[in-house]
């Protein structure tokens, strides 16, 4: 970041950072703010340049930060928004009074036509989890693998992309009778609601043996109840993403398969970037840009910084999330999991 310490010097206005909650994953607090708040310190953009909120869940309170930012001179946006309508009009807004946006994470659908989208390449993170669902199965040797699929927020774009990409790599033994789609219930974010909603499908279908579940939160949940019923480890496939601390050591327990690691430092990084770009006036260049993405809503394809997402299971645990400082030895390796780790590598 310190190459664009430069740019910072010729921007104006603020850049004003807004996610969306602290519950429906722990990476907003845990990883987002402060590496935003690292990667514009490092450019050299002064504290009083660059104001980071967060809307504990509401899109109102996201609206009134939006107006905040903007009355106080924000040149750019960088929204991370609760639902698409609520994002479409913060951004409309802002586009009106000539303030720049990056949609960070999820794509508004219906957003500003000019504006840039960083992300993960979120249909590749539900063919992950997918893939990782198949080779727990067989790993662990379920026979008749009887799945419910759980989505994530309807409302969310993301979560309409995992579904393409695990979708996507269940339907061929969907189709060919290998597997037996259970069902697919309404999708949420809120750990809670996955939790009543599976042990309802649980109840209702018990020859359920399998389940997609597209963030560790939920499947936290989900595992939970599992535990409840003395369901054993290594017996019940379930996945995840976000490598939060409870879905690693729920990997190592063997209750989980595995997670999608994305390295948020990076996304990060890229938001950061791209916004200090902007700001100083400059387009975001081809380096930094390396794809499209389409918005039907909006009939307009938005330029995108897709960044790489990786499957974590424990056998390159200690090279991936360890490594990189995403969680640390002493906070995962608690005694639950104290053998695991050795066995895993992680020190």
């Amino acid at each position: 970041m310190k190459q664009l310490t430069s740019l910072a010097s010729q921007g104006k206005g603020m850049v004003g950072v807004l996610l969306p909650d602290t519950t429906t994953s722990a990476r907003y607090v845990t990883f987002d703010a402060p590496y935003l708040k690292k990667a514009f310190e490092a450019a050299g953009l002064d504290s009083s340049k660059f104001k980071i909120d967060n809307a504990q869940g509401s899109a109102s309170t996201m609206q009134t930060q939006a107006e905040a930012d903007i009355t106080a001179g924000a040149s750019v946006l960088l929204v991370d928004a609760l639902d698409s309508g609520s994002g479409a009009a913060i951004e409309a807004a802002a586009s009106a009074r000539g303030v720049k946006v990056i949609d960070y994470d999820r794509l508004v659908k219906g957003g500003t036509k000019d504006r840039t989208y960083v992300s993960f390449d979120n249909v590749k993170v539900g063919q992950l989890i997918g893939q990782g669902e198949v080779t727990c199965i067989a790993d662990w040797k379920v026979t008749k693998p009887n799945i419910l699929v759980m989505d994530g927020d309807p409302t969310d774009n993301n979560a309409k992309l995992f579904a393409e990409g695990y979708n996507g790599v269940l339907k061929p033994h969907f189709d060919n009778g290998e597997y037996v789609n259970v069902g697919e219930p309404a999708g949420t974010w809120t750990p809670s609601v996955a939790q009543t909603t599976f042990a309802q499908q649980y109840t209702a279908h018990p020859n359920i043996n399998a389940v997609v579940t597209p963030n560790d939160d939920n499947a936290n949940a989900v595992i939970a109840y599992l535990q409840s019923k003395q369901i054993p480890a290594k017996t019940f496939p379930t996945t995840g993403q976000d490598a939060s601390l409870s879905g690693l050591q729920n990997i190592l327990k063997g209750y989980q398969c595995g997670t999608v690691y994305k390295p948020i430092y990076f996304e990060a990084q890229a938001a950061a970037a791209a916004a200090l770009y902007l700001r100083a006036g400059v387009t975001v260049p081809s380096t930094l840009v390396n794809g499209k993405t389409t918005d039907d809503t909006a009939k307009s394809d938005v330029a995108s910084v897709l960044l790489t997402p990786l499957w974590v299971t424990t056998k390159n645990m200690a090279d991936t999330v360890v490594k990189d400082g995403a969680v640390t030895s002493s906070s995962l390796c608690i005694s639950q999991v104290k053998d695991a780790c050795t066995a895993a590598g992680i020190q």
